[in-house]
């Protein structure tokens, strides 16, 4: 299976975090968008780096800054003296997969310019539209440790990302891999080339989902609204996430339907970084993953679930 082969590929170059690589695999496979969330040096960039590289995508990286403004993203329009015309000039969003690093220490008004992006897969650029490539891909980082010169990413453009990822310390004897060198000493190489990643994105779109697993994504859901602790609950757009990423999964398990651990494997990555607590969950010290999890054991989990009849 060629989604193995990316995978394994991608090990080359981050040791020891085979679930964020797989998760990272399945958002593509569902056409989201990625926000890794972590402290610097664990490996962020490295993973997106390989996972563009081992599925022969252009890439596009922006160091996010203060002064990176809209139009480097989105492109914009120079008049040439030749033709006696504006002539327009790609921004860095005109890729396949964008690497936006540190999204949180750039302006908000440049942050807000991906909105339009990674929604509707298109920029507009004095008045005139243009679909980006296919696929298109956005892989953000940020780091949570240290406010000073960042802004926090809106809501609204948290909701855009399909799920959120943290790859956390290695462990030891990761680390003494790393250390001895074992980590990225073997190059990237291309596994699969751009039309089979969109004809993989097809099939994974296409996996069966039985209506116990509508109704069992639909109460998670409804649950995260309804929490004491919740203050703002998981919109429609993240439910559909969820869905999304469970079809995936289950494409990567070799299923062509899915099942109700798909659900429960995706449900903290997609929700985690859309869940709003409230004053009582602050006073409580609980973290939205602690709510999740309590949300996770409570609603009952459907039995026997198949595959098409």
């Amino acid at each position: 299976m060629p989604a193995f082969a990316v995978i394994h590929e991608v090990k080359k170059a981050v040791i020891g975090k085979d679930d964020c690589i797989v998760k990272a695999v399945a958002a593509i496979l569902a056409g989201g968008h990625i926000l890794l969330n972590d402290i610097p040096g664990v490996g962020k960039t490295t993973l997106a780096t390989a996972l563009s590289k081992s599925m022969s995508l252009q890439q596009n990286r922006v160091q996010f800054t203060p002064d990176v403004l809209p139009s480097d993203l989105t492109g914009f329009s120079i008049y040439q003296k030749e033709s006696g015309s504006f002539v327009y000039q790609p921004g860095s969003v005109m890729c396949n997969l964008l690497l936006a690093d540190e999204i949180n220490r750039t302006s908000p008004k440049t942050q807000s310019a991906l909105l339009e992006v990674m929604e509707e897969q298109k920029v507009t650029v004095d008045g005139v539209s243009r679909k980006v490539p296919s696929p298109f891909i956005v892989i953000a980082t940020q780091n949570p440790v240290g406010s000073a010169g960042t802004w926090m990413l809106p809501e609204a453009q948290l909701d855009r990302f399909m799920v959120c990822l943290q790859l956390g310390y290695p462990s030891m004897e990761d680390e003494i891999n790393i250390l001895k060198g074992k980590q990225g000493r073997e190059a990237i190489e291309p596994v699969i080339t751009r039309e089979e990643l969109l004809e993989m994105q097809q099939l994974a779109s296409q996996v069966f989902v039985q209506e116990e697993i509508y109704q069992y994504i639909g109460a998670l859901v409804h649950s995260t609204r309804t929490d004491p602790m919740a203050e703002l609950g998981i919109s429609p757009r993240g439910s559909l996430n969820i869905l999304q990423m469970a079809k995936a999964l289950a494409f990567l398990r070799q299923r062509d339907y899915a099942v109700p651990e798909d659900v429960k494997d995706v449900f903290l990555s997609v929700c985690g970084h859309r869940m709003v607590l409230n004053a009582r969950a602050r006073v409580a010290r609980m973290d939205a993953a602690q709510v999740l999890e309590e949300i996770l054991r409570t609603v009952p989990v459907p039995k026997a679930v198949r595959g098409r009849k």
